[in-house]
């Protein structure tokens, strides 16, 4: 099927909303905070802070752009009972100081997954939304053994894709420059102002929206566009055959504004999947962006079905030393 003008007008409009996520979540509440554990403020080795709650199977949760991790809140009071949440806050984003670098998506791939690994964390379940899940997908891709499936919240491995399905990382290198050094001139004050812009198109609930230029004011705007620009220039698709663990990509669908516009969408959202041997799209009919805080018990219900499959895909692996399928 190939989009009409009017698609890929709206399927632009859909990048910009993908790639411009605040944190919206609730605030952290006292009863998760006394049983976490917490590490320090981040380096240039470890740029993200962590929460540890909760005891079972470790689970690392990765918000997205200019989210912290209490965007997760009421999923942590929802499975804290029966996974060890690792909770993420990206340096840079809400509040939590950034770390600049020459890298940011290499550097906190790499850095989530020595995490992993000082952690002796067995075979964690990466979950992640937007930004996070496209980092949740680099991890997968860098080292396919180390984890135990991975869940991204409307976030794929090539977010240009979605508009261009021609796009190359080096096509999308010349567009993205400006708009990195734009960012790099605002203040936080214009960073929320402009995030307020978005907010329609990226949550249902009003609630919520008016609390997020507060979030985004709190992030760093060179380190967003720094994020934004490496996101759109990061093309994980071919990079994912060796992936054997389970993946879900959430859809987030609730926004888009007609059937047609929405099945071209899923069409491009599953294309993403081609090169992963154990991949499932869902689709979530009434979220929008942050799926998680739109229709929470559609996410949770989603989630506790793919924590328990990719379990027992680990499980499974372990015990034949070939993949598991659904």
């Amino acid at each position: 099927m190939r989009p009409t003008a009017t698609v890929l007008t709206l399927a632009r409009t859909l990048l910009v909303v993908a790639a411009l996520p605040l944190t919206l979540g609730a605030q952290s509440s006292s009863g998760a905070d006394r049983n976490a554990t917490a590490i320090a403020a981040p380096t240039a080795a470890r740029p993200f802070t962590v929460r540890v709650i909760g005891r079972g199977r470790p689970v690392l949760l990765i918000p997205g752009l200019m989210s912290g991790g209490d965007v997760w809140d009421a999923t942590v009071a929802h499975f804290s009972g029966k996974h060890e949440l690792h909770v993420v806050t990206l340096a840079g984003f809400a509040g939590v100081p950034a770390v600049p670098g020459p890298t940011f998506m290499t550097r906190a791939r790499d850095a989530l997954l020595a995490y992993v690994h000082e952690r002796t964390l067995d075979r964690p379940i990466v979950v992640g939304h937007s930004l996070g899940g496209t980092l949740a997908f680099a991890m997968a891709a860098a080292a396919p053994n180390t984890l135990g499936g991975i869940m991204a919240v409307d976030g794929v491995p090539f977010i240009a894709a979605l508009t261009d399905s021609t796009a190359t990382e080096e096509g999308m290198r010349a567009r993205v420059e400006p708009m990195r050094a734009m960012y790099a001139t605002l203040s936080p004050t214009q960073l929320g102002m402009q995030t307020r812009l978005s907010l329609p198109t990226l949550m249902r609930d009003t609630t919520q929206r008016s609390r997020g230029g507060r979030w985004a004011e709190g992030s760093d705007p060179a380190t967003v566009g720094q994020a934004m620009a490496e996101m759109m220039t990061t093309d994980l698709r071919g990079r994912l055959g060796a992936v054997r663990m389970p993946v879900l990509l959430m859809m987030a669908a609730g926004a888009f504004p007609t059937p047609e516009f929405r099945n071209v969408m899923q069409q491009r959202y599953a294309a993403q999947l081609v090169a992963v041997l154990l991949a499932e799209l869902v689709v979530a009919e009434r979220g929008y962006h942050f799926i998680m805080l739109d229709d929470p018990t559609f996410f949770h219900a989603t989630l506790e079905r793919f924590l328990a499959s990719a379990i027992a895909c680990t499980t499974s692996t372990r015990a034949t030393s070939g993949p598991c399928r659904r």
